[in-house]
């Protein structure tokens, strides 16, 4: 898709605020829906096929945690979360539900611009050369009882689908496709988020803590993803 066609869709009840944001994504190439709502959100990221969303977190309809759900389950835009509640707890929930990166109001234009361009250069579907060793002709990786399907974006656990984000299946994809290596965090960042993240460990935490409750994994032994401390993480061995 050429820059001048992507779409972007501001859900965001502040007027000022909303404003600046569709300034600062149609200097960036965007053609912009704006909503004052998180239902009109929904509605408009769905018409407009998005490929980007801002989203407030505090909107006057829905909570934005509750439209972020919603909205993963009609598309895969990239979703950042803008907050003007800097706790924690929201950072991680916003996270979990499939948000791809958050900022804290007030922010920066530049550090806006800077990351949906690192977002805009992920690929919306992930095409990681896997190990011959750990994959069949379908380009299925296994390891123990999970599987990973490269090119449908289906994570199989015990045969059941894992609800995965964007971020934590290409996490996941991975360490699958390199099972005897030890990944830094560092590398994790410049492969899944972008060069511009590559100082910020703690994304690459929030998503592995939220991969491995998916998993079932216990954070001290893992089966599934193992911490290597000081480094950053490698696969467990896949049995109990």
């Amino acid at each position: 898709m050429s820059e001048h066609e992507r779409n972007a869709v501001v859900i965001e009840d502040d007027a000022d605020v909303r404003a600046l944001l569709t300034e600062l994504l149609q200097q960036s190439g965007f053609t912009v829906a704006e909503a004052a709502t998180g239902s009109d959100g929904v509605r408009l990221v769905h018409e407009q096929d998005a490929d980007l969303v801002t989203l407030d977190l505090n909107l006057p309809d829905l909570d934005g945690i509750e439209v972020c759900r919603r909205i993963r389950e009609i598309s895969e835009a990239y979703i950042v979360m803008l907050t003007g509640r800097p706790d924690e707890i929201d950072r991680l929930v916003g996270l979990e539900t499939g948000a791809d990166d958050y900022l804290t109001k007030p922010f920066s234009p530049r550090e806006l611009r800077a990351r949906v361009a690192a977002l805009m250069r992920r690929p919306r579907r992930r095409q990681a050369p896997p190990k011959p060793e750990d994959t069949d002709t379908g380009g299925v990786l296994r390891h123990g009882a999970l599987e990973v399907d490269l090119e449908g974006r289906l994570a199989l656990l015990n045969g059941a689908e894992l609800d995965l984000t964007r971020t934590e299946f290409d996490l996941l994809a991975t360490l699958l496709s390199g099972p005897r290596r030890v990944w830094a965090r560092e590398t994790l960042l410049r492969m899944v988020w972008g060069h511009e993240w590559a100082s910020d460990g703690h994304l690459v935490e929030v998503h592995m803590g939220n991969l491995r409750r998916k998993l079932g994994d216990d954070p001290r032994n893992g089966r599934y993803i193992r911490t290597v401390r000081g480094v950053g993480y490698r696969l467990g061995s896949g049995v109990s």
